[in-house]
């Protein structure tokens, strides 16, 4: 039975970032939030009705206002996939969104997030609550029956964020959902090409949006690993290390 209390602590913080020389032209961060805010508004009016293709193309759009470039890499993922992916920052939802129809596992605090809250929301986010370990169980579950009808579903086991430049050990719960659906688990590697992109420490969304909004320029690489396709009751402990192992073979070289 899984009951662990998922709270990782990341030991990254304000001294892991430098963005010096990058910083785009003055009045630049001010036009982009406002268009980043126009395109909040617009898409989630029309995403409700649309779904899956005005996700993506809110998150593409959101991007783009941003001023950053998206490189995708690998397999192109295939409906009823655990997409496992390392955790840099909030900026990592709109990269996943991105790139295919995905409901995502996230922490119960992005639910109340402006605009990415939503975005989570509106994709069928599966939102964990770890402040209450006994509700782990239902939670695997929850993402075990997704798999079975065919959803893609995407979750960032470190449990938080790291610069880009370290990383957080996988943790295994999740994984079981995997091996109760049967279901193909995709490692998955989300590299930025600058640490400010990081969401760590004490930020607060807002002064991390602020802050890569002002930045000049941006590139975020994902790469898919071949998917690990665990066998009837398999160990998740397992499967975590491999997918964590496959992501830093296949991810980190490509991306680099």
């Amino acid at each position: 039975m899984i009951a662990a209390l998922w709270q990782p602590v990341s030991g990254c913080g304000p001294h892991c970032r430098d963005s010096a020389g990058r910083h785009a032209f003055p009045g630049v961060a001010t036009l982009r939030m406002i268009l980043l805010a126009v395109v909040l508004v617009g898409g989630l009016l029309l995403a409700p009705l649309l779904r899956g293709l005005a996700l993506r193309g809110v998150a593409r759009a959101m991007l783009a206002v941003l001023g950053i470039r998206l490189v995708r890499r690998g397999p192109a993922l295939k409906p009823g996939s655990l997409l496992v992916a390392n955790h840099v920052s909030w900026l990592d939802i709109l990269v996943l969104t991105a790139v295919s129809p995905v409901r995502l596992v996230a922490k119960g605090e992005v639910g109340a997030w402006p605009g990415i809250g939503s975005l989570a929301g509106l994709s069928g986010a599966i939102f964990i609550d770890r402040s209450r370990p006994k509700a782990l169980p239902a939670t695997v579950a929850e993402v075990a029956a997704a798999l079975r009808s065919g959803r893609t579903v995407a979750a960032f086991p470190e449990g938080t964020t790291f610069c880009g430049t370290s990383q957080g050990r996988f943790r295994p719960a999740l994984f079981q959902a995997a091996v109760d659906a049967g279901a193909p688990v995709v490692p998955a590697s989300i590299r930025y090409d600058s640490t400010a992109a990081a969401f760590i420490g004490d930020d607060t969304l807002v002064d991390s949006v602020r802050r890569v909004a002002a930045l000049r320029s941006l590139t975020v690489t994902l790469v898919t690993a071949p998917a690990l396709r665990p066998e009837p009751g398999a160990d998740r402990r397992l499967l975590a290390r491999a997918a964590q192992a496959s992501m830093g073979v296949a991810g980190y070289r490509l991306a680099a």
